[in-house]
């Protein structure tokens, strides 16, 4: 399995030149059965989905894009994909349930649509699948996913574990752990269904929008901290953490010393970035 990182960052985008190493495009990553296949499995689809398209070569994409939640910086990219917005494009669309009735393309239509956008899902070329889905078992692009709903706040959420049979990727971002009380250190309760998702997982990708010391001022938005991610990645077993989702004011001096904070960690820490590939 390959891991593409094709924007890494959250809430909105984080243009300029402090910015330039890790990128400054919102939550995307792309996922391919092996180095030189392309990219079937879309894990969100913030502004850094218009980076696939370059990793496509003038292909169409034909896969899925699973989505973990809708709020915009994770699906602002959508309607700027070009290598999903063509005629012989074949795309299925997985959202979360949100549990109101409401279809999937008319929940993405919501935020896709006039007046706020000039058109809706609808208006995409290509042949276009649009389905909710709950927590349990799924597949999408030729891998399994299993998906399990994560704390989090405006809309339900669901975080993922991503398998070929071989390896496993765990896809846990936009994760709110004070919302099940501050636990030991203040960080949060290690959140069950986060814990089975991650296990053993060969990649952890995970929310690190704050930092602790942030966690009191910046709690209203439903994020995680890094010093969590790490900590949940070390009970959970997992064999790397990919910290994700950086607040986008987080310039590349101050990820580079995060990545320093985490160099001596019992289990290996990267601070995702733009480009980042993992051959797993």
């Amino acid at each position: 399995m390959r891991l593409r990182f094709c924007g890494v960052r959250g809430s909105t985008s984080a243009p300029g030149p402090d910015f330039v190493r890790y990128g400054g495009h919102t939550s995307c990553v792309a996922l391919s059965h092996d180095a030189g296949a392309p990219p079937t499995l879309i894990l969100d689809a913030g502004t850094g989905v218009r980076r696939v398209t370059g990793l496509l070569a003038g292909r169409p994409f034909v896969g899925t894009i699973l989505l973990t939640h809708l709020h915009w910086d994770h699906v602002q990219g959508l309607p700027f994909f070009r290598a999903a917005d063509r005629d012989d494009a074949e795309v299925t669309l997985l959202l979360p349930d949100q549990g109101d009735g409401c279809a999937a393309e008319e929940l993405l239509a919501r935020g896709m649509s006039p007046p706020h956008f000039p058109i809706g899902p609808g208006d995409l070329h290509g042949s276009w699948t649009f389905s909710s889905i709950s927590p349990g078992r799924h597949t999408g692009g030729g891998f399994t996913v299993e998906a399990r709903q994560i704390p989090h706040k405006g809309g339900r959420t669901l975080g993922y574990r991503v398998s070929d049979g071989r390896s496993v990727v765990a896809y846990v971002t936009d994760h709110c752990p004070t919302e099940l009380g501050p636990g030991p250190d203040g960080l949060g309760e290690y959140h069950p269904a986060a814990v089975d998702l991650a296990a053993g997982a060969d990649v952890l990708v995970h929310d690190a929008h704050l930092l602790a010391e942030e966690l009191p001022a910046e709690a209203a938005f439903g994020h995680a901290a890094a010093e969590y991610a790490v900590a949940l990645g070390r009970r959970a077993l997992a064999r790397r953490v990919v910290l994700f989702h950086h607040h986008p004011d987080r310039t590349d001096e101050e990820l580079d010393k995060l990545a320093q904070r985490f160099a001596a960690s019992p289990v290996p820490v990267t601070v995702g970035a733009e480009a980042l590939v993992f051959d797993i």
